[in-house]
């Protein structure tokens, strides 16, 4: 194996410059992205899919383990290898940086404050890589952590992925978001790109965090990315750090 000899097996791989390993794991999102796996279900065997890919089971070992390093699968013991789902665990708190400054970490309760359809600005369309006059869907959260409200997000989402999505479903969904994302639409949330800098408070975070209009806020700016890097959320969040900050990528994030 290994050596690509014809025939292929029917999803093989062809010769490339890249090394094989990353090909299949490429193989293997490509396959998660066009929903042939979905969130909790069990991936073949190594031996299928290294027969499927054509390599060796080292190579496709080596292929998965990356995956599961970036949290996309995930291996039970003497279970196999699942999608990995999000949920109310460390996999939550990968995408939630927002800690008490004493270093306390908490589920926010989350209020949905406003939900609109409109056509993207430049902005949005730059950030999903959306063509000119697409529609989105907007919506604000506020976030409360120990009883505080403490931060508020401004999320955008193509239409074209959430078709159908509308206030009713956010308010009563009974999970994270990103959970709701997969449930709900088939869509997953595997990395994001955040930035992050200064806002001037104003009048709608000035009344829905309590604070005094041009108080600093912290300004976290995020693309979320699905399979193959397409972006899926473009979200910005607000925060009243006076008892709180945000936490920087640990060990082991990608």
């Amino acid at each position: 194996m290994d050596n690509f000899a014809p025939p292929h097996p029917i999803g093989a791989l062809a010769p490339t410059g890249i090394p094989l390993y990353q090909q299949v794991k490429q193989a293997v999102l490509t396959a998660l992205a066009s929903g042939e796996w979905n969130q909790g279900d069990a991936i073949p065997p190594e031996k299928v899919l290294a027969a499927r890919f054509n390599v060796s089971i080292g190579t496709l070992r080596k292929a998965i383990d990356d995956l599961v390093s970036e949290n996309i699968l995930v291996r039970h013991q003497g279970r196999g290898t699942f999608v990995a789902e999000h949920a109310h665990n460390q996999h939550f708190f990968k995408f939630f940086r927002i800690a008490r400054q004493d270093g306390k970490r908490s589920y926010p309760e989350t209020r949905l404050q406003q939900f609109r359809r409109l056509r993207a600005g430049d902005e949005a369309r730059e950030k999903l890589r959306l063509g000119a006059g697409a529609h989105v869907y907007e919506f604000i959260n506020l976030l409360s952590l120990n009883g505080q409200n403490v931060m508020v997000d401004t999320v955008t989402v193509p239409e074209s992925i959430f078709m159908g999505l509308d206030e009713t479903l956010l308010r009563e969904r009974n999970s994270t978001l990103y959970r709701f994302y997969q449930e709900r639409f088939g869509v997953n949330v595997i990395t994001t790109d955040e930035q992050v800098r200064i806002f001037a408070a104003d009048q709608l975070h000035s009344r829905l965090l309590g604070v005094e209009p041009g108080q600093p806020l912290l300004d976290v700016r995020r693309v979320a990315y699905s399979y193959k890097m397409q972006a899926v959320e473009w979200r910005q969040s607000r925060v009243n750090v006076q008892e709180y900050e945000y936490i920087g990528h640990e060990a082991g994030d990608h």
